[in-house]
């Protein structure tokens, strides 16, 4: 049986279950497409120190997903490089900081933490290591061992340290810092703000900034009317340019997931990434599915299941889906624990509505991997037998 070639958009921790029970399914292979606009507290202090770097932390928690049957070697260097440095780390404290990790992995991790070193001895005061994860610094470390090429550092990170997925970064590896206006006027500096408690007003505008936004430019933005502020926000704009390997893993995939995850942070900048709308409308895709968040995030406070399609196609450049960049919407319906609803539900834009009981019953807002998994699986299933039929 060939392959089930399955490409998803995520974020952090909204498709880490889903991406762990994809792993486990016998056949798949798995692409994972993530972006790097993450800057909040020791990832934006890191981003400062090294200015031209993307967030590396959504790639670090789809670096380690571990499976059922992964061996203690395995849980060692994940507890490693998702371990956080007390306060009062100094610089000394990275010397050797991975002598007891197995030596098939300490010997990758030692070398890049000791590039991050040799930057940080160059400049001391330049980093506050409290709260850092240990492997941000590691990637820090490929990052600047690679020539300051983002995509290399996750590429390297990914092989060196066995992610059983592929790790791919959504764009070309240019340096961007997300930036939101609200219908209230309100300007959402970074993406800290993005996913932080706020007011109820909607946010209208996304924006991939060259340069961070401070917090007197924020101030400053805030004073003019908002159609000054979004025509400044656009003048700039970052010149972004897609990863060749995310639009071919698109192209190539069987199944295409939207998966679930914090929208204005993880999904709908990826959205926004040029060349990855064609890259969908060309795809070979049985299904493109939007699997739609269990409960609210601070950033779509009320939205409705149809709201989050709408928002996505929007990002997607098709508000009308007329390039059938989704074919299907999954939605949570509370019942029996079962994965199937009463049967998809023909919608507007010609998506097609599939409500499931996908709640995991013993963690709340998260959705159950193996029903969701089975019903993604199932959908590209169905859609080959009918070509079969037809052909």
């Amino acid at each position: 049986m060939s392959a089930l070639r399955v490409a998803m958009f995520g974020g952090g921790r909204g498709t880490a279950a889903i991406a762990r029970r994809l792993l486990e399914t016998p056949g798949v292979e798995l692409s994972l497409l993530v972006n790097g606009y993450d800057d909040g507290l020791s990832t934006g202090a890191l981003r400062r120190f090294l200015p031209g770097m993307l967030g590396p932390s959504d790639f670090r928690k789809n670096l380690l997903l571990r499976r059922d049957g992964d061996g203690p070697g395995r849980a060692a260097l994940v507890a490693f490089l998702e371990r956080r440095l007390p306060p009062g780390t100094a610089r000394r404290d990275l010397d050797g900081l991975a002598d007891a990790l197995p030596r098939g992995v300490r010997e990758p991790v030692e070398r890049d933490l000791a590039a991050l070193r040799a930057r940080l001895d160059a400049d001391p005061d330049g980093l506050d290591l409290a709260d850092c994860a240990v492997g941000n610094l590691v990637i820090a470390g490929a990052y600047l061992r690679l020539g300051r090429d983002f995509n290399a550092a996750v590429g390297h990170c990914a092989r060196a340290y066995g992610s059983a997925a592929r790790l791919l970064n959504v764009t070309g590896g240019e340096d961007a810092h997300l930036a939101a206006v609200k219908a209230s006027g309100r300007v959402l500096a970074d993406e800290a703000g993005i996913v932080a408690p706020q007011d109820p007003s909607p946010i209208t505008d996304l924006f991939l900034l060259r340069e961070p936004l401070t917090a007197a430019g924020r101030d400053e933005l805030e004073r003019l009317p908002p159609a000054r502020v979004r025509w400044v926000l656009r003048r700039r704009r970052a010149a972004l340019t897609a990863n060749p390997a995310a639009l071919a893993a698109l192209r190539d995939a069987d199944l295409i997931v939207y998966g679930p995850g914090t929208p204005h942070s993880s999904l709908l900048p990826s959205y926004l990434t040029p060349g990855v709308p064609d890259a969908v409308a060309a795809s070979r895709a049985a299904a493109k599915v939007l699997v739609v968040n269990l409960t609210d995030d601070h950033d779509v406070r009320g939205l409705s299941a149809a709201g989050h399609l709408g928002l996505a196609l929007s990002y997607l450049g098709d508000p009308l889906n007329e390039r059938g960049l989704v074919t299907h919407a999954v939605r949570h319906r509370p019942g029996d624990g079962r994965a199937a609803g009463p049967g998809p539900v023909p919608g507007r834009d010609g998506v097609c509505w599939l409500p499931a009981d996908l709640a995991d019953p013993e963690r709340p807002g998260v959705h159950d991997a193996g029903r969701t998994v089975a019903l993604l699986t199932g959908l590209v299933a169905r859609t080959d037998a009918l070509l079969e039929r037809a052909g």
